[in-house]
Formats: structure tokens, C-alpha cells, sequence
């Protein structure tokens, strides 16, 4: 058996998240900073593990007040808890380009298990001959699941910031050659 390793490009990939706002609306953000590998058994991306280290501290929602805010401890902490990372245990196909990757995902020192829903868009050798993989993977969590819990309850009813978190990944992956041994 032969596992294939390939490097995810984060400059050719995004991490987005969205929340409900005042229960009518969704805040977007975007971590900046991140790195992950994904591990392939003879060549079979349905049984391949992942990796994926998250700088917290990277957040972005466009608004600097609110980014500081979901950096404090009321949110990430980042200042005790710098990354978010998801472990990739096991994939179970679901179609020929589709897989459930299961894993464990720790957020603030909290982990859980999560489905990341992936589907695969195939393979391409970019002009410099590295083959590159591409997938998107979604998941939903309930935020205070992690230990975000942080909220205000609204006058009219309802509340600030929602419970439930979408969460979508665009990845790009490059193989990695192996080293030749002399």
C-alpha cells in the first residue's frame, strides 16, 4: 500500500464561516492563516485522512471592533488558545465524488466530533507539473458545543449572535514528490 501525501495550498484555498446576526441576518468571516495535509491511500481520496491547524488570531469579518471581540475571551481566546484544528479520522463515500470525513474538531480546548461533508472536483497538473487536487467541505456546529457562548438577548426577543455556525472550506491540495534515495 502506498499512502500519497498532499499539502493543502492555502493560498489557493479559504476557510468561511457565517452566523446568524439579530436572528434576521449572517455575519461572513474568513480565517487568513492556515496550513493542513491530507493523507491518501492508493490513491483513494475516499478513505484519506486530514489535517487542518487554524490561526485563530487570524479571524476577519471586516469589521476590526467585532474581530477583536471574537478574539477576546469571550469567543476564541486567542491569547490561551491560538489554534483551532480538525482531525480527519475516517471517510465513508457517499457517491462517486462525494465522502464524509469524520473527525474531531477542537476549538478552545473543546473537541467534538464533526462530519465534514466533502465533495471532490478532481485533479489537474499545474504549468510547473505538480498535480493538485481540489474539494469543498462543509459542516454545521452549534457554537457553544466549543465553549462560545458569549451572547446578549435582544429587547424585541431572540438574540445577538446565533448558535449555529456553517462553516465551508475551498481547498486546493498539491501532491508531494517523494524524496528518491540515492
Amino acid at each position: 500500500m502506498s499512502t500519497k501525501r498532499w499539502e493543502i495550498d492555502s493560498s489557493h484555498s479559504s476557510v468561511h464561516f457565517s452566523v446568524r446576526h439579530l436572528v434576521i441576518a449572517k455575519v461572513r468571516g474568513t480565517f487568513a492563516r492556515w496550513s493542513g495535509t491530507v493523507q491518501v491511500p492508493d490513491g483513494d481520496f475516499s478513505q484519506a485522512t486530514v489535517s487542518v491547524t487554524i490561526d485563530a488570531s487570524s479571524i476577519n469579518t471586516g469589521v476590526d471592533q467585532r474581530d477583536a471581540h471574537l478574539k477576546s475571551p469571550d469567543f476564541f481566546d486567542v491569547a490561551q488558545y491560538p489554534e483551532l484544528r480538525f482531525v480527519g479520522r475516517s471517510a465513508e463515500p457517499r457517491s462517486e465524488a462525494e465522502v464524509d470525513v469524520i473527525g474531531d474538531l477542537t476549538i478552545k480546548g473543546t473537541t467534538r466530533e464533526v462530519v465534514l461533508r466533502v465533495e471532490q472536483h478532481g485533479q489537474a497538473k499545474d504549468p510547473w507539473g505538480n498535480v493538485r487536487a481540489a474539494f469543498t467541505a462543509k459542516t454545521s456546529i452549534d457554537r457553544k458545543d466549543f465553549g462560545l457562548t458569549w451572547n446578549q438577548a435582544l429587547e424585541t426577543g431572540g438574540v445577538m449572535v446565533g448558535d449555529r455556525v456553517d462553516i465551508e472550506a475551498e481547498i486546493e491540495a498539491v501532491q508531494q514528490v517523494e524524496a528518491q534515495v540515492a
